[in-house]
């Protein structure tokens, strides 16, 4: 017999979702902004990518029920990955992957079972959120006479905010651990937000003032390229993006994160031009702010997140990764991102 018990109360911790203890939501964003937001990331706010569930149980088995806000309706991402848990099991920088929730292409809800062992065994969990899709709901159940203890704290508090694209978002990872800013989190010990917005990423001065009230961050990092339009509308956000968050975190490095390469860059002229245009707009741009003495800002070339041989494979339809492409994107990354928030791991 299995008892269920409700992530939203303690020991359980939530992460991922930075205003949880104000509005008591699965949600990205604050459910009512101080300032209106596109309708289009209000909206896909509700999608519950990066959210995480933490704890320690010695229960025999691990089953979870969830109440979705829709169902799967993706055509190139599996309903693993926009509609499924996933369970890793063990510490920061040593968990390993046990399981995904299976889902049922009809239903809003389902239960599945990540694990059964027949006996008790004590085990640090990491449940990873949905990547597209609202989550209602989500229920814990554990052996009735299970213990449930609070998961040992990170490094520290202060988070990695992940502001972007569909790929920021983890289209079209096959199930949720597999996003890249997933993989990044279980190699670093921080909070990670993903604020990955589907075609949405457009670098709004609404959106960066309302990301710009999340307390404490490690780190941001931009990655929006993908959704910004022209290189003039690249021009025409960035600086003020960066503006609006220095106003409210003077010091915190901020990572300017040019795109993947696409695979149409390999064919088409107009493509490659239209990429090296707006990666240099955001490389010129971090270079005057250091020379203007922000030396808290850095520039990367996303273009070699994918690496130089078949960098083309790692896609599902020559833009969003595959898990191979999210795989070498984390770990590309990793050293990057652990300089610019090593005062926080010390």
């Amino acid at each position: 017999m299995l008892q269920w018990h409700s992530p939203m109360e303690k020991p359980f911790s939530i992460n991922g979702f930075p205003w949880f203890d104000e509005d008591k939501r699965y949600r990205r964003l604050p459910a009512a902004p101080a300032v209106p937001l596109p309708l289009s990331v209000d909206k896909l706010a509700d999608c519950t990518a990066g959210g995480q569930i933490r704890f320690r149980t010695n229960s025999s088995r691990l089953t979870i029920r969830v109440k979705l806000a829709g169902r799967a309706d993706m055509d190139h991402m599996p309903a693993t990955g926009q509609c499924g848990f996933d369970c890793y099991l063990g510490a920061p920088g040593e968990q390993r992957y046990v399981s995904t929730a299976r889902v049922d292409l009809t239903a809003e809800e389902y239960e599945a079972t990540l694990y059964d062992w027949k006996r008790k065994q004590d085990q640090l969990i990491t449940l990873h959120f949905p990547l597209y899709q609202g989550v209602k709901e989500v229920w814990i159940g554990v052996d009735a006479d299970a213990v449930i203890d609070a998961a040992p704290a990170l490094a520290s508090d202060k988070p990695v905010v992940l502001y972007g694209t569909s790929i920021t978002q983890g289209g079209c990872a096959t199930r949720p651990g597999m996003a890249y800013p997933n993989i990044l989190s279980r190699r670093i010990p921080l909070p990670f937000v993903n604020l990955g917005f589907s075609g949405s990423g457009k670098g709004e001065p609404e959106v960066a003032r309302t990301i710009a009230d999340i307390a404490n961050p490690a780190l941001f990092v931009l990655d929006y390229e993908a959704n910004a339009g022209t290189p003039s509308d690249m021009a025409a956000t960035l600086p003020p993006f960066i503006r609006i968050l220095r106003e409210r975190h003077p010091d915190t490095p901020i990572l300017v994160l040019s795109k993947i390469r696409f695979a149409g860059e390999l064919f088409y002229e107009e493509q490659r031009q239209l990429s090296e245009e707006r990666r240099k707009i955001q490389s010129d741009t971090v270079t005057r702010l250091r020379e203007e003495g922000d030396l808290n800002v850095r520039f990367f070339d996303g273009s070699t997140l994918l690496g130089d041989e078949d960098a083309e494979e790692c896609t599902v339809d020559g833009v969003h990764p595959t898990d191979l492409g999210f795989l070498r994107m984390a770990r590309t990354l990793e050293p990057v991102i652990r300089e610019l928030v090593n005062r926080e791991l010390v």
